[in-house]
């Protein structure tokens, strides 16, 4: 079975984002960039199904600026056997992401497509259920637990009630949970294999897809400042606040 395993190239979480002075956007300039936390579980899953034989090969693709290539090495190095680049230099939206994806699966072909539930940047957890609706493909979204068995695969996800468990047939999508896995160190001598390995760089183009964005960003602002908190001197007090704050009645 071949995996495919989307990753994005995004402001490493470690890093305090900062807002532009014109309040358009991130300030991404000068800053240290990483692969998605949820994308690199999503290629750890992969190279596990393939270290089990389950997955015969695992191929990464990434939509974005050419400096995506790193990210993309990044995964050959953790153990992917091959890697797409669809260069892009503006922002492509989940809708265009998951419309590019659907081309690559079809001519791909995998049987399982594993992908981060969301990206750390925008936060839209959107992609793996468009990209679920574009191919008609089952999905086991949040997952923290993958099992394949024959055609068919088994999901734990986490709900707000718990965890509950689906059985896709497959192709199928399953987008990672934080749970589902800790993700490998690359290796020193990976690294310098990962150099050799191939990766094809297309672009939304060579797909027929437009990736014209739909959506304009009106403003973006940091989150407002947490206010000092206030000592009280009892309950009575405390109470008294809580009253005049309408929170207690």
């Amino acid at each position: 079975m071949k995996v495919l395993v989307p990753v994005k190239r995004v402001l490493d979480y470690n890093v305090k984002p900062r807002v532009k002075a014109d309040g358009t956007g991130v300030d991404l300039a000068n800053v240290k960039m990483s692969m998605n936390p949820f994308d690199e579980i999503a290629v750890e899953e992969a190279i596990r199904l393939k270290e089990k034989g389950v997955a015969s090969e695992i191929v990464v693709v990434s939509i974005g600026e050419a400096k995506a290539q790193e990210t993309l090495r990044t995964a050959l190095a953790m153990g992917a056997d091959r890697a797409i680049l669809i260069v892009s230099e503006e922002k492509v939206e989940p809708l265009g992401v998951a419309k590019l994806l659907a081309k690559v699966a079809q001519e791909e072909e995998p049987g399982l497509v594993i992908l981060g539930k969301q990206a750390i940047d925008d936060d839209n957890n959107q992609t793996g259920q468009m990209l679920g609706a574009l191919l008609g493909w089952g999905q086991g979204t949040f997952a923290s637990k993958v099992e394949l068995s024959g055609d068919s695969v088994e999901v734990t996800r986490e709900v707000d009630g718990g965890l509950e468990t689906v059985k896709l047939k497959t192709p199928a999508i399953v987008t990672t949970d934080l749970r589902l896995n800790e993700p490998r160190y690359a290796s020193l001598p990976n690294i310098m294999k990962a150099k050799s390995k191939p990766l094809a760089q297309k672009t939304p183009a060579d797909y027929g897809i437009d990736v014209t964005p739909r959506l304009t960003v009106v403003s973006v602002a940091e989150p407002a400042k947490r206010t000092a908190g206030v000592k009280v001197a009892d309950v009575d007090e405390l109470v008294a606040k809580l009253k005049a704050l309408g929170v207690a009645k």
